[in-house]
């Protein structure tokens, strides 16, 4: 992420910024927490991160509040370091939390179709012998055993049982 001038550390990933799970953004970042620069300079916001305003947004804070200025090398109004910093974490902010909203409403949105169309959400319901399974655990059997008696999970069993408790 930085540029090669003396004393400066490159972090370059080779992969998709469209996640942060990335070796060398990683390894940038917990660099960051430990202090061992004071400043992120990247090219562009897209350089830094294409996850999306609001986790792009959530990095810059990280690094905000790790006291790691970060700066855009060709978007100069992207700079924490300068006059505008605030101005510019609220437009963020804004824009992050409407996006948020409208993955929110898209996802309530395809919920609601889904329901029409006839479809459930989640898991199928699990049927078991409930009865059965307090039985064998009154009996002394171990939850693991029970579970692959019954062909269960085992929180399902010891959820039975508490239940029974």
């Amino acid at each position: 992420m930085f540029g090669p001038s003396a004393g400066a550390k490159s972090y370059v990933d080779q992969v998709s910024g469209k996640t942060g799970d990335r070796p060398q953004f990683k390894a940038m970042m917990k660099a960051a927490s430990m202090r061992q620069f004071d400043l992120v300079l990247f090219w562009s916001l897209d350089r830094l991160s294409r996850e999306g305003v609001l986790e792009t947004l959530t990095y810059l804070q990280t690094l905000t509040s790790y006291g790691v200025g970060w700066k855009s090398y060709t978007e100069q109004y992207l700079d924490s370091c300068g006059v505008f910093r605030d101005a510019v974490l609220s437009i963020l902010a804004t824009i992050a939390k409407q996006e948020r909203i409208r993955l929110s409403e898209r996802t309530m949105a395809g919920l609601e179709k889904a329901r029409k169309q006839g479809r459930v959400g989640g898991r199928a319901r699990v049927i078991t012998d409930r009865g059965k399974v307090k039985e064998l655990r009154a009996a002394g059997h171990s939850l693991p055993a029970i579970a692959r008696e019954m062909n269960l999970s085992i929180t399902t069993v010891a959820r039975i049982c508490k239940d029974a408790a």
